[in-house]
């Protein structure tokens, strides 16, 4: 892509709205692709859940989104959970993937989750999904659990401190 092309623009960073909802459900959709094909399968709730469904999750959201122009280029979702924010569906599109719109959704989020008195940060990706554990690891994040699938190894949690 040029210079002056989409790509070239900073990324701007705001909280997530329900108004931001069939957005960020098509985003959500096109991100995860490159997931579904690394399990062989769109049985996974970024395909399942329902417009209505993400809507109802965006009224009470710690979550961001990043917009390049008026595009929502990346979305995080996050919940607190007593001391400890809860982050799920990180999303990037896919033609604007290795530019670090991912550390920027996730530094977003860690920052909105200490504001709202978090202390410790916890995600979750598959254990196939070696791009996704290499960003969390070099944002700070270590190995916690790993859980599900019949060697209860499918899932790895992920933890990091927020001080």
């Amino acid at each position: 892509m040029s210079e002056t092309g989409p790509s070239s623009e900073p990324a701007r960073v705001r909280p997530i709205r329900p108004g931001d909802a069939g957005e960020v459900l098509t985003l959500q959709r096109s991100a995860f692709v490159s997931e579904a094909l690394i399990y062989r399968s769109v049985d996974m709730p970024p395909f399942t859940q329902t417009l209505e469904e993400l809507e109802a999750e965006l009224v009470e959201n710690l979550g961001c989104v990043a917009l390049k122009g008026a595009r929502i280029v990346a979305a995080a979702r996050a919940q607190l959970d007593g001391p400890l924010l809860l982050i799920g569906r990180i999303a990037v599109a896919p033609d604007v993937q290795g530019e670090g719109l991912g550390s920027l959704i996730l530094d977003a989020v860690e920052d909105r989750g200490r504001q709202a008195g978090a202390t410790e940060a916890e995600l979750f990706t598959g254990r196939l999904s070696e791009a996704n554990i290499r960003l969390y690891e070099r944002q700070g994040y270590r190995e916690t659990e790993r859980a599900g699938g019949e060697n209860g190894d499918d899932q790895i949690f992920l933890r990091k401190r927020l001080s």
